[in-house]
Formats: C-alpha cells, sequence, structure tokens
C-alpha cells in the first residue's frame, strides 16, 4: 500500500503545478470571480484545497495549521498561496514516504471540524480520502480554469499522464 500512497503524493504535486501554472496566466479578476463553484471561485478553490490538506495532516501528524472554517481564504495573493501549496506539497511527500506498512494498517484518531465529533477509522482510507479530496476539488478548479480561458490553456491532470511522463506507478 505504501508504494501506492507514495505514487498519489507524487501525482498530487505533479498535478497542483500543472494546475498553479494554468491559473498563473488568467487576469486576477478572472481568477477572483464567483463562478458558481461549491468554494465560489477558483482562488476560493484552491484555498479550500490547501485548507483540506492542512487539516488532514494536522490529523496525520500532529502538527501544522489547523483551519476552522473549510471556506477559510488563507492568502490572498496568488503568489503567496501557490508558495504555501509547493510547501504542503513537500511537506505530505515526506510524510507519505516516512510510513511504514504497520503505519498505514495503524488507527487515526481525530476531531471533525464543520460537526465537532471523535472518529477512529484505519488510516488507509484516511489517507484515500485525502488523496481523492484532492482530486476532486482539483477537477472543479480544472474546469474553472477551462471556463475562462478555454481548454486549450488547461493540462491534462489525468493519473495515466502522470504515469507516463514520470514512470511513478508503472511498475
Amino acid at each position: 500500500m505504501k508504494s501506492h500512497y507514495a505514487m498519489f503524493a507524487r501525482y498530487n504535486q505533479w498535478a497542483n503545478r500543472r494546475l498553479y501554472d494554468a491559473a498563473a496566466t488568467l487576469p486576477d479578476a478572472d481568477y477572483r470571480a464567483d463562478r458558481g463553484a461549491f468554494f465560489g471561485s477558483l482562488h476560493g478553490t484552491l484555498n479550500h484545497l490547501l485548507v483540506g490538506d492542512y487539516v488532514w495532516m494536522s490529523r496525520f501528524t500532529g502538527e501544522g495549521p489547523v483551519p476552522t472554517e473549510l471556506d477559510a481564504i488563507l492568502h490572498e495573493r496568488f503568489a503567496d498561496l501557490r508558495a504555501a501549496r509547493e510547501v504542503e506539497d513537500e511537506r505530505i511527500i515526506a510524510y507519505v514516504d516516512g510510513l511504514s506498512e504497520a503505519d498505514i494498517a495503524a488507527t487515526l484518531s481525530y476531531r471533525t471540524v464543520v460537526r465537532p465529533q471523535d472518529i477512529s477509522q484505519p488510516l488507509s482510507p484516511a489517507l484515500a480520502h485525502f488523496f481523492n479530496h484532492q482530486t476532486h476539488h482539483r477537477g472543479q478548479a480544472h474546469g474553472l480554469v477551462t471556463g475562462i480561458a478555454g481548454p486549450d490553456a488547461t493540462p491534462p491532470l489525468d493519473l495515466i499522464f502522470f504515469q507516463r511522463e514520470t514512470g511513478v506507478g508503472l511498475s
């Protein structure tokens, strides 16, 4: 299982870089405009992705910021948000790389954010949710970029493209 999650950690970083590269080309007004997405704008969606990662990484590691609102705007400036995203992606890779198979099979206990309750579950499905959550909202962000700038402005984010480009997960 560890190699599976290690692949997703690296895929996450790869996909985020590609998405942020595309978002960086947009006019600020378009980037911030409410487009009716779950978190309103592309800016809101990208912030939510970082919020979710902070929440889950705090649960996994016991360290890092713990936003109390899922729609928090952590960084107003795109450059600051991108820099924080890059740091968090490195932290995710380091965390997963440090896990053993026994760690992945162990139980994780944490408290939820929105409707506080205590949860205990195996780490493995929590990691699966963590990476799936990123893919879900990154897909929304990709759709927002496409809607703003057209399909030629958005690179493919499919896992198979990552695998072919990097060789990770193909063996």
